[in-house]
Parts: C-alpha cells; sequence; structure tokens
C-alpha cells in the first residue's frame, strides 16, 4: 500500500491473484499476466503497439486505477505521462506505457516484499513463529 494509487482493496486484488510472484520467471511475464504488455500492431512502415485485452483483467483494473490517480496528483508517474506526451505519443499510448512501468513497479515491490522476513515467515524449524 505504500504505492501511490494502491488502497487495501487492491492491494489484497493483487496479492490474492498473484499469490506467489516468483512464479513469473520475469517482469515481462508479470506484464503478459496481468495484460500490460503491448501486442504489436504495426504495419508497413507504420510502428505501433495497442494494449492487451487477454490477461487478468481485475489486475489490470488496480494498475489503471493506480494509474489514473497518479495522473491526478504531481508524481513520478505523471511526469512519465508527460515526458511520453511530450515526444510525440497519443494519449492513449502514454497511458499504456504508464500501465506497463506500474506494472514493472508493482512486480519489483512484490518480489522485495517476498523476500523480506514478515511475521508470518516459517521458522528453520518448520514452526510458526509466536507472539511475544
Amino acid at each position: 500500500m505504500d504505492l501511490n494509487g494502491i488502497g487495501p482493496c487492491g492491494a489484497a486484488r493483487l496479492l490474492a491473484d498473484t499469490d506467489n510472484v516468483h512464479r513469473f520467471v520475469s517482469r515481462d511475464r508479470f506484464a503478459s499476466w496481468n495484460g500490460t504488455a503491448p501486442l504489436d500492431a504495426s504495419s508497413g512502415q507504420q510502428q505501433r503497439h495497442r494494449l492487451s485485452r487477454a490477461g487478468n483483467r481485475k489486475i489490470n483494473h488496480v494498475l489503471h486505477t493506480m494509474a489514473v490517480v497518479q495522473l491526478r496528483h504531481p508524481t513520478a508517474g505523471r511526469g512519465y505521462y508527460d515526458s511520453k506526451k511530450a515526444a510525440g505519443k497519443t494519449s492513449m499510448e502514454a497511458m499504456r506505457a504508464l500501465k506497463r512501468r506500474l506494472s514493472n513497479v508493482v512486480y519489483q515491490r512484490m518480489l522485495a516484499d517476498q523476500r523480506r522476513p514478515g511475521p508470518t515467515a516459517i521458522q528453520s524449524n518448520g514452526e510458526l513463529p509466536t507472539a511475544s
């Protein structure tokens, strides 16, 4: 929930649907699973990408909400979106790029959180820790 745009419901949805983030080999696989990996829609000399309609729509919705919240406030996400617009991208292309970037941020945060020992971590003897 430390990420800007993720509330308790969004965090719970991410944790419940993702289960174990280590099942994804890379952030690209995670993006493909959640539907933020761009699909090639090029034709001839024109190079374009479009948003995938595949993947886990619930997680995609959480990432979309996160992107909209970040666009409403002066955040790093807003700066990234503005830089894409300045580079000549359309609003939809810039939003697609922001959602993919947020997918990468969420993936990295989930990996870091699972590496960090928590209160429910299993001890070396296989037992759950007791509250002191």
